[in-house]
């Protein structure tokens, strides 16, 4: 039959499984039953990759059916095939099932810190076999970090993310003055920015995260900002204005997380300040099952 041979013809997998079958069972009857098809299903694919390979597979008895020198020349090869199909298609449902798997996210050390230890604690108890990858970023490096596809999502607070990303928020914060309970304003029932005049107050790095937003919304209410020093992390700023150094401007939520006793958290009014905290992708790129899964997990952590 090898006249008949097509040279466009590629197998199919049902074909090389009941080829597979067969070659081990030498019987159509027990071949359909380990496949759960007809006995005329079998013989069909049979004769199917038969006339595609345009030589004979088996040879017909009348108790069985013997394989040819080509059907045992071509076992090998079944065999890889079908094994790689199936390693590939228990990879694709590991991964579909969180059996294993890996998920990275860029996200800001200040972020970071309030955000997923509890999140990440609970996930990696549910699903142990999925790596959590943490690119923890500068804020002006979070978005590149997305775009590239370096992760495959961020958690942060873009100013002005752009059309090429996509942004779902996960809370909603505002900025708070954070002073020590002997502090003039701390037993005031409201805080409004005007207040702030004439108090040292300490806060992050112009261009840094929220300091922008800062400088504005005073800059805005008409007082004049008296900065007595300027960090690049939050928690720096924290224990300084426990120590007595001067109080603090910063989002609420990082603040509240501290849970220092000694220590007064104050939203800030007239102008009262949002800042969303949200889940940041690339457009059109799809999420892993991984991806969703710890998303859903810092949700329920919140």
């Amino acid at each position: 039959m090898n006249e008949n041979f097509s040279p466009t013809f590629s197998p199919t997998i049902r074909q090389l499984r009941a080829f597979l079958a067969v070659h081990q069972l030498r019987k159509l009857s027990a071949a359909a039953q380990r496949l759960f098809v007809t006995q005329s299903a079998v013989s069909m694919l049979i004769r199917q990759l038969e006339e595609g390979l345009g030589t004979r597979l088996f040879d017909r008895t009348t108790r069985s059916l013997k394989p040819t020198a080509a059907a045992n020349e071509m076992l090998p090869t079944a065999e890889r095939i079908l094994r790689d199909v199936d390693s590939l298609s228990t990879g694709f449902r590991e991964l579909a099932t969180l059996e294993r798997g890996r998920v990275s996210l860029a996200i800001t050390p200040t972020l970071a810190t309030f955000l997923l230890p509890a999140a990440i604690r609970s996930f990696s108890e549910e699903h142990p076999k999925v790596r959590v990858m943490v690119n923890d970023c500068a804020p002006d490096q979070f978005i590149s970090r997305i775009l590239g596809e370096h992760v495959d999502f961020g958690i942060g607070t873009p100013e002005r993310p752009g059309a090429e990303v996509e942004v779902q928020r996960l809370m909603r914060d505002h900025l708070a003055l954070v002073c020590r309970n002997d502090h003039p304003l701390a037993k005031a029932r409201v805080v409004r920015w005007i207040d702030l005049g004439g108090h040292p107050v300490i806060t992050v790095r112009p261009g840094y995260g929220v300091r922008p937003l800062i400088d504005g919304t005073a800059a805005d209410a008409g007082v004049a900002l008296d900065v007595v020093n300027e960090v690049s992390f939050l928690s720096t700023a924290l224990w300084m204005t426990a120590s007595g150094m001067g109080a603090s401007i910063m989002p609420s939520a990082f603040a509240r997380d501290a849970n220092d006793p000694s220590l007064v958290v104050k939203v800030l009014s007239a102008p009262r300040v949002s800042r969303d905290i949200s889940v940041v992708t690339k457009r059109g790129h799809s999420l892993s099952v991984a991806a969703r899964a710890l998303i859903d997990a810092i949700k329920r952590s919140l």
